[in-house]
């Protein structure tokens, strides 16, 4: 898949829409390896109605999401390219745990979540991964999460 991977190829990888699909685009990726995706971060997302109104702030729980989301990108391409020669259908990813996490710095409207995701350990049906997200260059948050492979 050529990079960057946009909205239109995100889509067809990934099951979630508005308002939850939290990657707007994938800019590195090594299969197996490494990934990395940007959100970009809007005064009018949903979540600022009530996050909060005099001081908007995006949640941490989607945050992690995003990071999940683009863990999810790597793990479906890496199966996929690993099941492309037995002509099987990738299967469904789902979040199993977070681990490890912590906010450094909150995320606001105008900011660029980076957001880079490499896998501790994959296997046929499980994959634990680390990620980190940064605002200019700064690490404003990271998690150990699994994901299942169904």
């Amino acid at each position: 898949m050529e990079l960057p991977i946009n909205y239109k190829e995100i889509v067809k990888l990934l099951p979630h829409r508005y308002p939850f699909l939290l990657v707007d685009r994938i800019i590195e990726l090594d299969l197996g390896e490494k990934v990395t995706g940007i959100k970009n971060v809007t005064s009018n997302e949903h979540f600022f109605q009530g996050h909060f109104p005099d001081n908007p702030v995006m949640p941490g729980v989607l945050i992690i999401e995003a990071m999940a989301q683009v863990g999810g990108i790597l793990a479906r391409l890496s199966i996929e390219d690993e099941m492309k020669d037995k002509g099987d259908t990738p299967p469904s990813i789902f979040f199993m745990s977070i681990d490890k996490v912590k906010f450094r710095k909150p995320v606001i409207p105008g900011d660029q979540l980076v957001i880079e995701v490499k896998p501790i350990r994959t296997g046929s049906r499980v994959w634990k991964m680390e990620g980190r997200s940064f605002v200019e260059g700064a690490l404003v948050s990271q998690a150990e999460f699994m994901a299942a492979i169904q």
